[in-house]
């Protein structure tokens, strides 16, 4: 298993985020001694859903406002489609994506969540999955849309739903880990 024991992750969720695609990654990212935190663009709990129904709450470590890019080493962002079209819409999370990807660290992104590349306009000429619905804005946002179970493009790895998360998780953290810093600070 990686060992991630160095490494900081942003989890960017808000309510209506698909339960599995943050609560196994989080599980598995902390398993593998990473420091995860749930930011989101307000305080208290963030609402999951499976699917359609409601499913657990979830407590938010810090609020967008808060949080700066800088000070994680890797972004994962769960699906769910409320989830992902309120953040797609929200700037402060526009800019942190921006931030994160123009200092080259590694993200993780699930289902409905590629919404918020496209809004941040991040995906054009790159290569990834998601939950097929959302196809056409990935390639009008001139991304290469592919139906795969994961796919890793540079620093991104990208899947589908829920079902695919065991592959999902084996490639997050093997992109992870060779982002991860070492003690010092420096990759």
């Amino acid at each position: 298993m990686a060992n991630l024991s160095n490494l900081r992750v942003a989890v960017l969720a808000t309510d209506g985020f698909e339960e599995a695609e943050l609560t196994e990654p989080v599980k598995a990212l902390k398993e593998a001694g990473a420091n995860v935190e749930i930011v989101s663009s307000k305080s208290g709990q963030i609402q999951a859903f499976r699917h359609h129904d409601k499913g657990t709450t979830v407590n938010v470590d810090r609020v967008l406002d808060s949080a700066q890019p800088n000070e994680y080493d890797a972004v994962l962002l769960p699906g769910g489609a409320l989830n992902a079209d309120t953040l797609r819409m929200e700037p402060k999370a526009q800019s942190f994506l921006q931030q994160m990807q123009q200092a080259g660290k590694p993200f993780a992104i699930i289902c409905h969540a590629p919404w918020e590349l496209v809004s941040a306009n991040l995906v054009k000429g790159r290569t990834l999955t998601s939950y097929y619905t959302i196809q056409d804005d990935i390639r009008n946002a001139g991304g290469n849309w592919v139906d795969k179970e994961v796919v890793v493009d540079e620093n991104w790895v990208t899947s589908r739903q829920p079902d695919d998360i065991p592959a999902f998780n084996q490639e997050m953290l093997n992109l992870f880990a060779s982002f991860t810093p070492t003690a010092s600070g420096s990759r």
